[in-house]
């Protein structure tokens, strides 16, 4: 698991680091999996600025740092709060790239209602760009959903700096 998921964050990793750019990363039902990938590349300190895993609102507005009840309008697990997250993690760090995954991995529902198996993964990077997918496994496997939340996450990264 942690190979494929390392394989994709160096592809990711080089790309960033020869551009000469950072990400920093919020993971939710990830884990910590997303930034695991990044990390697991020797020298992705050039790259990784910071990370940090959201699993209660009292741990995303510490980690970033918003406005009260500036999230309200979102809902989880929605591409657009992960693209917003991404946005925050961005600033908080002061890095070119934030991502941000929000899902529920299972098994039984999330507190707010999201089906086990389903991921909202958005990226922010300079000049407006902006990149997000939906990733539905239909499955309650938490490490299965864990890891393909990540994987998607990682992919979407990678092929969004390729494409830039």
């Amino acid at each position: 698991m942690l190979e494929e998921l390392a394989a994709l964050g160096a592809e990711a990793g080089a790309l960033l680091k020869a551009r000469g750019q950072t990400v920093a990363v919020v993971d939710g039902a990830t884990g910590g999996l997303i930034s695991a990938g990044l990390l697991a590349m020797p020298g992705a300190s050039a790259y990784f600025t910071g990370a940090g895993i959201v699993y209660t609102l009292k741990g995303r507005r510490i980690l970033l740092g918003h406005e009260p009840g500036s999230l309200r309008p979102y809902r989880s697990a929605t591409e657009a709060y992960a693209l917003r997250q991404a946005e925050l993690i961005r600033a908080r760090f002061d890095a070119d790239w934030g991502i941000a995954e929000t899902g529920a991995a299972g098994p039984g529902k999330h507190p707010l209602g999201v089906a086990s198996g389903t991921s909202a993964i958005g990226v922010v990077g300079p000049d407006g760009v902006t990149a997000s997918v939906l990733v539905e496994t239909g499955s309650e496997d938490r490490l299965g959903n864990m890891q393909a939340f990540a994987r998607a996450a990682l992919t979407l990264l990678r092929d969004t700096l390729t494409s830039r």
